[in-house]
Protein backbone atom coordinates (compact mmCIF):
# COMPACT_ATOMS: atom_id res chain seq x y z
CA UNK A 1 0.00 0.00 0.00
CA UNK A 2 1.62 3.43 -1.14
CA UNK A 3 0.88 6.72 0.72
CA UNK A 4 4.10 8.86 -1.27
CA UNK A 5 3.82 11.47 -3.34
CA UNK A 6 5.32 14.03 -5.37
CA UNK A 7 8.67 15.24 -7.55
CA UNK A 8 10.07 17.72 -5.63
CA UNK A 9 8.05 18.07 -2.30
CA UNK A 10 7.44 14.56 -2.04
CA UNK A 11 4.63 13.62 0.77
CA UNK A 12 3.77 10.58 2.95
CA UNK A 13 0.72 10.20 4.46
CA UNK A 14 -0.51 8.18 6.99
CA UNK A 15 -2.68 6.26 9.89
CA UNK A 16 -6.29 4.93 9.64
CA UNK A 17 -9.57 6.67 10.40
CA UNK A 18 -9.86 5.09 13.49
CA UNK A 19 -6.35 5.11 14.55
CA UNK A 20 -4.24 6.81 17.38
CA UNK A 21 -3.23 9.18 14.61
CA UNK A 22 -3.02 10.22 11.20
CA UNK A 23 -0.36 12.38 9.69
CA UNK A 24 2.35 13.47 7.28
CA UNK A 25 5.83 13.79 5.93
CA UNK A 26 6.35 16.56 3.88
CA UNK A 27 9.95 16.23 2.61
CA UNK A 28 11.85 19.10 -0.03
CA UNK A 29 10.08 21.98 1.31
CA UNK A 30 12.10 25.81 1.12
CA UNK A 31 14.23 26.23 3.56
CA UNK A 32 13.59 29.37 5.59
CA UNK A 33 10.22 29.48 5.60
CA UNK A 34 7.61 30.97 8.05
CA UNK A 35 5.45 28.35 9.61
CA UNK A 36 2.22 30.06 11.12
CA UNK A 37 0.43 27.49 13.44
CA UNK A 38 -2.80 29.74 13.77
CA UNK A 39 -3.34 29.63 10.23
CA UNK A 40 -2.96 26.55 9.90
CA UNK A 41 -5.28 26.14 12.26
CA UNK A 42 -7.99 28.17 10.90
CA UNK A 43 -7.73 25.71 7.45
CA UNK A 44 -7.76 23.06 8.83
CA UNK A 45 -10.73 24.37 11.04
CA UNK A 46 -12.77 24.55 7.81
CA UNK A 47 -12.37 20.73 6.70
CA UNK A 48 -12.74 19.69 10.43
CA UNK A 49 -16.13 17.62 11.33
CA UNK A 50 -18.80 18.54 14.20
CA UNK A 51 -18.96 22.11 12.99
CA UNK A 52 -22.79 22.10 11.80
CA UNK A 53 -26.10 20.22 11.21
CA UNK A 54 -24.66 20.15 7.39
CA UNK A 55 -21.61 17.68 8.31
CA UNK A 56 -20.91 14.59 10.45
CA UNK A 57 -21.48 15.13 14.04
CA UNK A 58 -17.71 12.98 15.05
CA UNK A 59 -15.86 16.02 16.61
CA UNK A 60 -12.35 16.42 16.11
CA UNK A 61 -9.86 19.21 17.27
CA UNK A 62 -7.72 18.45 14.37
CA UNK A 63 -5.12 20.65 15.95
CA UNK A 64 -1.45 19.30 14.04
CA UNK A 65 1.11 18.42 16.42
CA UNK A 66 4.59 19.57 14.10
CA UNK A 67 7.18 17.17 15.00
CA UNK A 68 9.92 17.75 13.17
CA UNK A 69 11.19 20.36 10.36
CA UNK A 70 10.39 23.53 11.90
CA UNK A 71 12.74 25.50 14.35
CA UNK A 72 11.79 29.31 15.33
CA UNK A 73 9.03 29.03 13.86
CA UNK A 74 10.67 28.27 10.33
CA UNK A 75 11.24 25.57 8.20
CA UNK A 76 14.37 23.95 8.87
CA UNK A 77 14.80 21.81 5.07
CA UNK A 78 14.54 18.63 7.19
CA UNK A 79 11.57 16.29 6.30
CA UNK A 80 8.61 18.24 8.20
CA UNK A 81 6.47 15.57 10.03
CA UNK A 82 2.65 16.61 11.23
CA UNK A 83 0.62 14.31 12.92
CA UNK A 84 -3.31 15.01 13.79
CA UNK A 85 -5.04 12.68 17.24
CA UNK A 86 -8.37 10.96 16.62
CA UNK A 87 -10.30 11.16 19.50
CA UNK A 88 -13.78 11.00 18.99
CA UNK A 89 -14.17 7.28 17.41
CA UNK A 90 -16.84 5.35 18.01
CA UNK A 91 -15.56 1.45 16.41
CA UNK A 92 -18.52 -0.24 18.03
CA UNK A 93 -20.51 1.45 14.76
CA UNK A 94 -18.32 -0.53 12.31
CA UNK A 95 -18.46 -4.19 14.09
CA UNK A 96 -20.51 -5.57 11.95
CA UNK A 97 -18.57 -4.21 8.46
CA UNK A 98 -15.80 -6.53 8.53
CA UNK A 99 -17.72 -8.92 6.62
CA UNK A 100 -20.35 -6.83 5.36
CA UNK A 101 -19.89 -4.67 2.22
CA UNK A 102 -20.83 -1.27 2.28
CA UNK A 103 -21.88 -0.19 -1.49
CA UNK A 104 -19.67 2.50 -3.11
CA UNK A 105 -17.22 2.07 -0.69
CA UNK A 106 -13.71 0.67 -0.63
CA UNK A 107 -14.35 -2.35 1.72
CA UNK A 108 -14.91 -5.04 -1.02
CA UNK A 109 -12.24 -4.49 -3.00
CA UNK A 110 -9.85 -3.48 -0.16
CA UNK A 111 -10.76 -6.69 1.39
CA UNK A 112 -10.10 -9.12 -1.95
CA UNK A 113 -6.83 -6.71 -2.27
CA UNK A 114 -5.12 -6.99 1.43
CA UNK A 115 -6.63 -10.31 2.13
CA UNK A 116 -9.05 -8.89 5.07
CA UNK A 117 -6.75 -7.48 6.60
CA UNK A 118 -7.37 -3.99 6.22
CA UNK A 119 -8.45 -2.06 9.11
CA UNK A 120 -12.54 -1.42 7.88
CA UNK A 121 -13.29 1.00 10.95
CA UNK A 122 -14.33 4.33 9.29
CA UNK A 123 -13.22 3.34 5.85
CA UNK A 124 -9.40 3.00 7.36
CA UNK A 125 -6.63 4.42 5.34
CA UNK A 126 -9.20 4.81 2.95
CA UNK A 127 -11.46 7.13 4.88
CA UNK A 128 -11.75 10.64 3.87
CA UNK A 129 -10.30 11.33 7.05
CA UNK A 130 -7.10 11.21 5.55
CA UNK A 131 -7.62 14.29 3.69
CA UNK A 132 -7.15 16.21 7.08
CA UNK A 133 -3.26 15.99 6.90
CA UNK A 134 -3.31 16.79 3.31
CA UNK A 135 -5.06 19.62 4.17
CA UNK A 136 -2.24 20.65 6.50
CA UNK A 137 0.11 20.32 3.75
CA UNK A 138 -1.56 22.77 1.59
CA UNK A 139 -1.63 25.64 4.15
CA UNK A 140 1.72 25.41 3.90
CA UNK A 141 2.02 25.32 0.45
CA UNK A 142 -0.07 28.01 0.11
CA UNK A 143 1.57 30.16 2.49
CA UNK A 144 4.89 29.98 0.26
CA UNK A 145 2.64 30.60 -2.72
CA UNK A 146 1.70 33.63 -1.65
CA UNK A 147 5.03 35.50 -1.48
CA UNK A 148 4.85 35.04 -5.11
CA UNK A 149 1.36 36.41 -5.44
CA UNK A 150 -0.05 33.18 -6.05
CA UNK A 151 -3.38 33.18 -4.37
CA UNK A 152 -5.69 30.06 -4.74
CA UNK A 153 -9.71 29.42 -3.43
CA UNK A 154 -12.77 27.41 -4.16
CA UNK A 155 -16.23 27.49 -3.85
CA UNK A 156 -19.29 25.51 -3.84
CA UNK A 157 -20.35 25.28 -7.65
CA UNK A 158 -23.29 23.46 -7.06
CA UNK A 159 -25.36 20.67 -4.38
CA UNK A 160 -27.48 18.27 -6.52
CA UNK A 161 -29.24 20.85 -9.03
CA UNK A 162 -28.80 24.03 -7.45
CA UNK A 163 -26.27 26.09 -9.23
CA UNK A 164 -24.00 28.94 -7.61
CA UNK A 165 -22.63 31.44 -9.65
CA UNK A 166 -18.61 30.57 -11.59
CA UNK A 167 -15.71 32.61 -11.15
CA UNK A 168 -15.13 35.47 -13.61
CA UNK A 169 -12.72 33.36 -15.78
CA UNK A 170 -10.87 35.99 -17.11
CA UNK A 171 -10.17 38.34 -13.86
CA UNK A 172 -10.74 37.05 -10.22
CA UNK A 173 -10.17 39.64 -7.51
CA UNK A 174 -7.91 38.07 -4.68
CA UNK A 175 -10.27 39.71 -2.11
CA UNK A 176 -13.15 36.84 -3.60
CA UNK A 177 -10.95 34.12 -3.47
CA UNK A 178 -10.31 35.24 0.66
CA UNK A 179 -13.99 36.32 1.12
CA UNK A 180 -15.31 32.55 0.58
CA UNK A 181 -12.55 31.40 3.15
CA UNK A 182 -15.03 32.87 5.98
CA UNK A 183 -17.86 31.53 4.91
CA UNK A 184 -19.19 28.26 6.07
CA UNK A 185 -20.95 27.54 2.82
CA UNK A 186 -18.63 28.96 0.53
CA UNK A 187 -20.75 30.46 -2.27
CA UNK A 188 -20.47 33.29 -4.96
CA UNK A 189 -24.14 34.25 -4.74
CA UNK A 190 -25.13 33.96 -0.80
CA UNK A 191 -28.84 34.09 -1.78
CA UNK A 192 -28.54 30.01 -2.97
CA UNK A 193 -27.08 29.32 0.72
CA UNK A 194 -30.53 28.43 1.89
CA UNK A 195 -31.70 26.50 -1.09
CA UNK A 196 -28.42 24.10 -0.56
CA UNK A 197 -28.97 23.72 3.12
CA UNK A 198 -32.31 22.69 2.42
CA UNK A 199 -31.17 20.17 -0.12
CA UNK A 200 -28.91 18.76 2.63
CA UNK A 201 -31.05 18.59 5.36
CA UNK A 202 -34.04 16.84 3.03
CA UNK A 203 -31.35 13.98 2.21
CA UNK A 204 -30.31 13.86 5.29
CA UNK A 205 -33.85 13.59 6.93
CA UNK A 206 -34.55 10.75 4.22
CA UNK A 207 -31.52 8.32 5.44
CA UNK A 208 -29.84 9.99 1.76
CA UNK A 209 -26.86 11.73 0.92
CA UNK A 210 -26.56 14.11 -1.93
CA UNK A 211 -23.12 15.19 -3.73
CA UNK A 212 -22.21 18.19 -6.12
CA UNK A 213 -19.23 20.15 -8.13
CA UNK A 214 -16.23 22.34 -6.25
CA UNK A 215 -14.72 25.00 -8.59
CA UNK A 216 -11.05 26.09 -7.77
CA UNK A 217 -9.47 29.06 -9.10
CA UNK A 218 -5.67 30.11 -8.86
CA UNK A 219 -4.82 33.57 -9.55
CA UNK A 220 -1.07 35.32 -9.50
CA UNK A 221 0.64 32.72 -11.74
CA UNK A 222 3.88 33.45 -14.45
CA UNK A 223 3.40 32.01 -17.95
CA UNK A 224 5.44 28.44 -18.43
CA UNK A 225 4.78 26.76 -15.13
CA UNK A 226 4.40 23.28 -16.10
CA UNK A 227 5.69 20.60 -18.81
CA UNK A 228 4.03 18.48 -20.93
CA UNK A 229 2.45 15.23 -21.25
CA UNK A 230 3.41 13.38 -17.84
CA UNK A 231 4.26 16.32 -15.73
CA UNK A 232 1.61 18.72 -17.31
CA UNK A 233 -0.32 20.72 -14.51
CA UNK A 234 -3.22 19.55 -15.63
CA UNK A 235 -2.18 15.93 -14.99
CA UNK A 236 -0.67 17.27 -11.79
CA UNK A 237 -3.56 18.67 -10.41
CA UNK A 238 -5.59 15.75 -11.87
CA UNK A 239 -3.20 13.17 -9.86
CA UNK A 240 -3.77 14.81 -6.92
CA UNK A 241 -7.38 15.35 -7.40
CA UNK A 242 -8.29 11.81 -8.08
CA UNK A 243 -6.37 11.15 -4.34
CA UNK A 244 -9.20 12.78 -2.72
CA UNK A 245 -11.70 10.16 -1.87
CA UNK A 246 -15.63 10.86 -3.50
CA UNK A 247 -13.77 12.84 -6.21
CA UNK A 248 -15.21 11.42 -9.48
CA UNK A 249 -14.77 14.10 -12.26
CA UNK A 250 -12.54 16.94 -13.06
CA UNK A 251 -12.34 19.16 -15.86
CA UNK A 252 -10.37 22.13 -16.73
CA UNK A 253 -11.85 25.73 -18.10
CA UNK A 254 -15.13 24.70 -20.34
CA UNK A 255 -13.85 21.44 -20.08
CA UNK A 256 -16.38 18.52 -21.25
CA UNK A 257 -18.22 21.42 -22.94
CA UNK A 258 -15.30 22.24 -25.25
CA UNK A 259 -16.11 18.99 -27.01
CA UNK A 260 -19.35 20.88 -28.58
CA UNK A 261 -17.95 23.89 -29.70
CA UNK A 262 -16.24 24.77 -33.05
CA UNK A 263 -12.13 26.12 -32.83
CA UNK A 264 -13.07 28.86 -33.74
CA UNK A 265 -15.51 29.01 -30.38
CA UNK A 266 -13.33 27.54 -28.21
CA UNK A 267 -9.81 29.06 -28.89
CA UNK A 268 -8.99 31.86 -26.86
CA UNK A 269 -8.04 34.82 -28.85
CA UNK A 270 -4.87 36.98 -27.55
CA UNK A 271 -4.47 40.67 -27.17
CA UNK A 272 -1.97 43.30 -25.74
CA UNK A 273 -3.21 44.39 -22.49
CA UNK A 274 -0.37 47.45 -22.08
CA UNK A 275 3.02 45.03 -22.42
CA UNK A 276 0.86 41.95 -21.17
CA UNK A 277 -0.37 39.70 -23.40
CA UNK A 278 -3.88 38.15 -22.18
CA UNK A 279 -6.30 36.22 -23.91
CA UNK A 280 -10.49 37.51 -24.59
CA UNK A 281 -11.66 34.09 -22.93
CA UNK A 282 -10.55 31.47 -20.77
CA UNK A 283 -11.58 28.45 -22.28
CA UNK A 284 -8.89 25.91 -21.96
CA UNK A 285 -8.52 27.31 -17.68
CA UNK A 286 -5.51 28.78 -17.91
CA UNK A 287 -3.45 25.95 -19.27
CA UNK A 288 -2.07 25.19 -22.44
CA UNK A 289 0.46 22.48 -23.40
CA UNK A 290 0.47 21.77 -19.80
CA UNK A 291 2.11 25.11 -19.13
CA UNK A 292 -0.31 27.92 -17.44
CA UNK A 293 -0.49 31.07 -19.76
CA UNK A 294 -0.58 33.67 -17.56
CA UNK A 295 -4.74 33.51 -16.87
CA UNK A 296 -6.62 32.62 -13.85
CA UNK A 297 -5.95 28.57 -13.60
CA UNK A 298 -9.90 26.66 -13.45
CA UNK A 299 -10.76 23.58 -12.66
CA UNK A 300 -14.02 21.57 -11.25
CA UNK A 301 -14.00 18.35 -9.37
CA UNK A 302 -17.38 16.45 -9.13
CA UNK A 303 -18.27 14.87 -5.42
CA UNK A 304 -19.92 11.50 -5.60
CA UNK A 305 -22.73 11.78 -2.85
CA UNK A 306 -21.66 10.32 0.54
CA UNK A 307 -21.73 6.37 -0.08
CA UNK A 308 -22.92 5.74 4.00
CA UNK A 309 -26.62 6.32 3.75
CA UNK A 310 -28.66 5.19 6.60
CA UNK A 311 -31.27 3.61 3.78
CA UNK A 312 -31.28 -0.64 3.57
CA UNK A 313 -29.66 -1.39 1.10
CA UNK A 314 -28.42 -4.51 -1.23
CA UNK A 315 -25.07 -6.01 -0.27
CA UNK A 316 -23.25 -9.51 0.15
CA UNK A 317 -22.17 -10.91 3.34
CA UNK A 318 -18.45 -12.34 2.47
CA UNK A 319 -18.22 -14.58 5.50
CA UNK A 320 -21.68 -16.43 4.81
CA UNK A 321 -21.09 -15.95 1.14
CA UNK A 322 -25.09 -14.26 0.59
CA UNK A 323 -26.85 -11.73 -0.43
CA UNK A 324 -28.00 -9.51 2.62
CA UNK A 325 -29.52 -5.92 3.34
CA UNK A 326 -27.64 -3.29 5.64
CA UNK A 327 -28.84 -0.49 6.99
CA UNK A 328 -25.38 1.62 7.94
CA UNK A 329 -24.88 2.80 11.98
CA UNK A 330 -22.67 5.64 12.27
CA UNK A 331 -22.10 9.29 11.96
CA UNK A 332 -21.34 10.47 8.54
CA UNK A 333 -21.50 13.60 6.26
CA UNK A 334 -25.06 13.56 4.42
CA UNK A 335 -23.26 15.91 1.73
CA UNK A 336 -18.99 15.85 1.73
CA UNK A 337 -19.15 18.84 -0.53
CA UNK A 338 -18.44 21.33 2.23
CA UNK A 339 -15.79 19.99 3.90
CA UNK A 340 -14.03 19.25 0.70
CA UNK A 341 -13.93 22.98 -0.66
CA UNK A 342 -10.45 23.29 1.74
CA UNK A 343 -9.09 20.16 0.13
CA UNK A 344 -9.31 20.79 -3.47
CA UNK A 345 -7.55 24.32 -2.45
CA UNK A 346 -4.89 22.20 -0.62
CA UNK A 347 -4.19 19.75 -3.70
CA UNK A 348 -4.12 22.35 -5.88
CA UNK A 349 -1.33 24.08 -4.12
CA UNK A 350 0.98 21.13 -3.31
CA UNK A 351 0.41 20.18 -7.36
CA UNK A 352 1.58 24.14 -8.26
CA UNK A 353 4.49 23.92 -5.46
CA UNK A 354 5.55 20.46 -6.55
CA UNK A 355 5.72 22.23 -10.44
CA UNK A 356 7.77 25.51 -8.74
CA UNK A 357 9.63 23.77 -6.47
CA UNK A 358 12.99 25.44 -8.05
CA UNK A 359 12.06 29.00 -8.11
CA UNK A 360 11.47 29.64 -3.95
Amino acid sequence: MSGVWGSNIKLSIFGESHGGAIGINISGLPVGKAIDEEEIYKEMQRRAPGRSNLATARKEEDRVEILSGVFNGKTTGAPLCGIIRNNDTRSKDYSKLKDVMRPSHSDYPASVKYKGFNDYRGGGHFSGRITAPLVFAGAIAKSILKEKGINIGAHIKSIADIEDEEFNPIYIDSTVLDTLKEKDLPLIDDDKKALMEHRILSAKMEGDSVGGVIQCAITGVEVGVGDPFFDSLESTIAHLAFSVPAVKGIEFGKGFELSKLKGSEANDSYYYEGEKIATKTNNNGGILGGLTNGMPVLFNVAIKPTASIIKYQDTVDIDKKEDTKLQIEGRHDPCIVTRAVVVIEAIAALALLDLMEGEF
